[in-house]
């Protein structure tokens, strides 16, 4: 009776042992990694749900206008009798040369004013702006009440990164943000050229340079022709 008193205990101790040994287990760091004794009193992992693809923005591409070959800046022969420096508009042509000497000039391709706002005459340039400020004339108010009354100078500024002033006209020659009007009668009496060519212009061009704008009739062969 005793012997079976005792083996009782012990099977009582082991019992005991080994739930202690299991919730040493189970409270044991996890880089021990022990093999758990009990795994139905553990927590079931929590499976999150992966997170949704961030959203990327789709790419903006620019587009790229490709401007005519006529109209795309070049060296040309030149068969005026105007000085080295001289700015001669070729109004009906739509171009814009640059005289350079010795039978040369640079020919750039312009946007000229449309119907009813062409005019021709001699100008200076008086003023230089690099990415100039946009203040509409009263007239052009008057006839589009809708145009902003200023406008900072910039990428979207209608006239470009450079403005050469005319006299103390409203005119100018000056870039544009819409290339594809080079070639066109479009403006209120201003020459425009694109934003490659006006940079390019305006470090040929000086304050006190001579403009010369012929008028829409007359209509003479192009001044220049082609180096080939």
């Amino acid at each position: 009776m005793f012997n079976s008193f005792r083996q009782k205990i012990r099977f009582a101790v082991a019992a005991v042992g080994a739930f202690a040994m299991g919730a040493a287990a189970y409270s044991a760091p996890a880089t021990a990694a022990p093999l758990p004794l009990f795994p139905f009193f553990l927590p079931q992992p929590q499976l999150e749900a992966a997170p949704p693809p961030a959203a990327v923005a789709p790419r903006e591409e620019e587009e790229h206008f490709e401007l005519p070959a006529r109209l795309r800046r070049q060296v040309v022969n030149y068969y005026g009798r105007e000085a080295p420096g001289t700015i001669i508009i070729d109004t009906p042509n739509t171009y814009l040369y640059l005289v350079l000497g010795n039978g040369q000039a640079m020919r750039y391709g312009i946007g000229i004013g449309r119907d009813g706002f062409t005019w021709s005459g001699t100008q200076t340039i008086t003023r230089k702006a690099e990415w100039p400020d946009w203040t509409p004339p009263p007239e052009m108010i008057a006839r589009q009440p809708y145009l902003p009354r200023h406008m900072t100078g910039g990428p979207g500024n209608p006239l470009g990164a450079r403005a050469m002033y005319l006299g103390g006209t409203i005119y100018r020659i000056h870039g544009t943000n819409a290339p594809e009007t080079i070639g066109t009668r479009v403006s209120s009496g201003c020459l425009r050229l694109t934003n490659e060519d006006v940079i390019d212009l305006y470090s040929r061009v000086s304050v006190g340079t001579k403009v010369i704008v012929l008028p829409m009739t007359d209509r003479r062969a192009d001044l220049g022709r082609t180096i080939r």
